[in-house]
């Protein structure tokens, strides 16, 4: 392990997305003093980011006890000063319908099992064992079908106003002297720049050379354009999302709704009162971006991923009828595939690339649940360019495209062009 990195050496960072910005935010704050971050949008939240969305779950819930405990942590970092405004714990429902697959059983009986012990928890999580139960927590959902929900409610869970929080680590950053290059010109990575050794050096925009003793890149599931070797590991995966644009009328008799899952069907959030736009995701394996190489990375043009299939719309439109029937007729709004990095094991990656001398980390597999992590990922940054290592997310060789399904997500993967030859 070489000594760690001076505090006043370069840091250039790629990728404006959860990662990058919860990076720069950590490091600024622990007294590194030269630090740049590169983003191709003109705009941060960049629409490249898998964070560039209304909202996203704030929860405990996992198989993994390692990951429990991190979020706990991170839930804490949203109860702090610069993402408290940004988070609403109105609680987690989590359940299954009647015609769940074994899947979704197994997975809602884990994730109950997952908060057993902590005492964060005591008190906190009311079991649904009918409709009735759901009705009385949400009377919302009075007149919806909830055909034979049962599950339950955890009160120690909520969402995070995603892109809003984005804006609030910006701001932190700039306060703190990060710098920032936005745009095709100046802020998109071209390449990565090395010596002879094989160490990085730097990297190249449109414009110029930016020279670094850092190079941190942090592009989610566009890590493999930047960084190919790491496309062994990380694989693009989208999952659809939908909006229905409600009254103001409509918006205020749904404010302070739990996260509402039904894990066979999909998942909503109370409307963002400022847009009074009402988000679903349905749940499914997800789809894939397969190139010429084998390797799944997004889409490069935004306007390729503004859609979602037919078969996620019908789905959308029963968990509606489930819950809010007088809704499940609207027209969505604003779909959109959002692309995330699946791991195999959907295990982080954080970590230097080999033979690069310790000059070059790698920031991906985010796997669907990065966001959640924004106010404490960078301190695991911080600690890796100290001298600390996590063995679970350290580079792999083993090729990892085409994971297996995670053990919460329920369907079949597939990819993006059989997508688009069904929409044609």
């Amino acid at each position: 392990m070489a000594p760690p990195t001076s505090k006043t050496r370069p840091i250039a960072i790629v990728g404006a997305g959860v990662f990058g910005l919860s990076s720069a935010l950590h490091l600024a704050d622990a007294g590194y003093t030269d630090i740049t971050v590169f983003e191709k949008d003109s705009r941060i939240p960049s629409r490249f980011s898998a964070a560039y969305d209304v909202n996203k779950i704030i929860r405990a819930e996992y198989d993994d006890p390692f990951y429990v405990d991190l979020a706990l942590e991170a839930i804490e970092g949203w109860r702090k000063p610069l993402f408290a405004p940004h988070y609403h714990q109105t609680g987690y429902l989590n359940c299954i319908t009647s015609a769940a697959p074994e899947k979704a059983r197994a997975t809602l009986q884990k994730s109950v099992k997952s908060l057993a012990g902590k005492s964060i928890f005591k008190d906190a999580v009311m079991p649904i064992r009918s409709s009735k139960d759901v009705s009385s927590l949400v009377w919302q959902y009075q007149h919806g079908a909830l055909s034979g929900w049962t599950g339950y409610f955890n009160r120690v869970a909520g969402y995070a106003h995603s892109s809003n929080a984005l804006k609030a680590a910006h701001e932190a950053c700039v306060a703190r002297g990060v710098k920032f290059f936005l745009g095709e010109r100046d802020g998109a990575v071209k390449e990565l720049v090395h010596d002879s050794s094989g160490r990085c050096t730097g990297v190249r925009t449109a414009s110029r050379v930016h020279e670094a003793a850092t190079v941190i890149v942090a592009l989610g599931a566009n890590v493999s354009t930047i960084l190919p070797s790491a496309g062994k590991q990380v694989e693009a995966r989208s999952w659809s999302v939908a909006h229905v644009q409600l009254t103001e009328d409509e918006a205020s008799a749904l404010r302070g709704i739990p996260v509402t899952y039904a894990r066979d069907l999909g998942f909503f959030f109370e409307p963002d009162p400022a847009t009074r736009l009402l988000k679903l995701c349905p749940m499914g394996a997800g789809f894939t971006n397969t190139s010429s190489s084998g390797v799944s990375i997004p889409p490069q043009q935004i306007a390729d991923s503004a859609f979602i299939p037919p078969e996620d719309e019908r789905q959308l439109r029963r968990l509606l009828a489930e819950t809010l029937p007088e809704l499940a007729d609207r027209p969505f709004v604003d779909t959109k595939l959002c692309w995330y990095a699946d791991t195999k094991n959907t295990d982080f990656i954080v970590d230097y690339v080999p033979k690069t001398s310790e000059s070059l980390i790698v920031l991906s597999g985010d796997s669907g649940h990065g966001l959640k992590f924004l106010p404490v990922f960078g301190k695991w940054v911080k600690e890796l360019l100290e001298g600390k290592r996590v063995e679970r997310w350290q580079w792999k060789d083993q090729t990892q495209q085409g994971a297996e399904v995670a053990s919460w997500r329920v369907g079949t993967t597939r990819d993006l062009k059989d997508l688009v030859r069904a929409k044609l």
